[in-house]
Formats: C-alpha cells, sequence, structure tokens
C-alpha cells in the first residue's frame, strides 16, 4: 500500500457538517467510477449510486432522513443501494473479464451458475450481500473524496421506506445509505 492511500484512510474522518459549494458532475462521475472498484462476491457489483444535487430532491430526502441538516448543505448526497438481484445480470457483468481474458468463459458459466443457486430463492443471502457488497463501495466512494480534499460522512439516521417511495427506488433495492 502507498503511504498516500495509508495517509488518506488515517486522515479519513465522518462529518456533519458540510460547505454546499458546488461540486461538478465530473467529480461526481470519479467518485462513483472509484466505488466501483470496490470488490463484490463474484464481482457481481451490488451497488447502485443516485447522486442527489439539487435542492428539490434534497428537501425529499432531508425528509426521509428525520430532516437532518447536512442533507440538503452538501454539496452532493449519494443516496447507496444494495441490488438484491444483480446476480441476474452476472453473465454480462462479467463479459469484459472474458473479453480481456482475466476469467475464462467456464470459469464465469461456473460462477453464474453458483451464483444463481446461493442467490435465488433465499432472500436473507441476497439481502445481506447486497448491504455488504454496497456498504464496500460506499466506504470507497469516501475514501476517494478524502483523497481528493473531500470530507463525507455515512448515514444511518433514515426512514428506508419512505426513502424509496419518494425516490420511486423498486423492492429490489435495499438503501444502505444516504
Amino acid at each position: 500500500m502507498s503511504k498516500d492511500a495509508i495517509a488518506t484512510i488515517r486522515q479519513r474522518t465522518s462529518s456533519s457538517y458540510f460547505q454546499s459549494s458546488a461540486i461538478s458532475e465530473e467529480t461526481i462521475r470519479e467518485l462513483v467510477r472509484d466505488a466501483t472498484e470496490a470488490p463484490s462476491s463474484f464481482n457481481i457489483q451490488h451497488w447502485r449510486f443516485i447522486a442527489v444535487t439539487n435542492a428539490v430532491d434534497k428537501q425529499k430526502l432531508q425528509k426521509c432522513a428525520f430532516d437532518q441538516e447536512k442533507v440538503s448543505a452538501a454539496a452532493v448526497t449519494f443516496i447507496v443501494l444494495g441490488d438484491m438481484e444483480a446476480y441476474e445480470n452476472l453473465s454480462a457483468t462479467l463479459e469484459p473479464s472474458v473479453a480481456e481474458g482475466m476469467l475464462t468463459e467456464q470459469l464465469r458459466s461456473n460462477w453464474v451458475d453458483m451464483a444463481t443457486h446461493m442467490y435465488s430463492g433465499n432472500l436473507q443471502f441476497a439481502r445481506d450481500e447486497a448491504v455488504r457488497s454496497a456498504s464496500l463501495a460506499a466506504m470507497t466512494l469516501m475514501v476517494s473524496a478524502q483523497a481528493r480534499g473531500l470530507v463525507s460522512g455515512p448515514m444511518v439516521g433514515f426512514d428506508a421506506s419512505a426513502l424509496q417511495r419518494a425516490f420511486e427506488i423498486g423492492e429490489r433495492f435495499v438503501p444502505v445509505h444516504p
């Protein structure tokens, strides 16, 4: 591990106070791109991100987060979701790895079969892994933010059902962090 990575990890802290200055779309995309480098079971990539940047959506989100002011104060608040059915797209997700020679077609087929067997019909297991993988991605996003001189902080104080209704999030997704 590079000393820069160690320093970033050690300097990272959770904040509840943010400057509301704008953050560029490019930076938001870079944060999400970095977050998608997080590990996940079978490389399923169970995560989905919603970047909340406009005032109307921030107000909706703030109501779902028990009116915590930091939701509106932050330049961007990410809703991090775990996809409990992401395994259904595993074959396509692994295609680039097969094309680059990182995985054989046989190994991809084996992983798809194993993942389907493990996740299909096992809602608790699918939910647990969606939360675990999305949480790893959320932490990677926060470390990426720190490395860019930004502050962040995860939130557990929110009403997941209200959030799903307010942002029309399907049942296959479990809100992990706003």
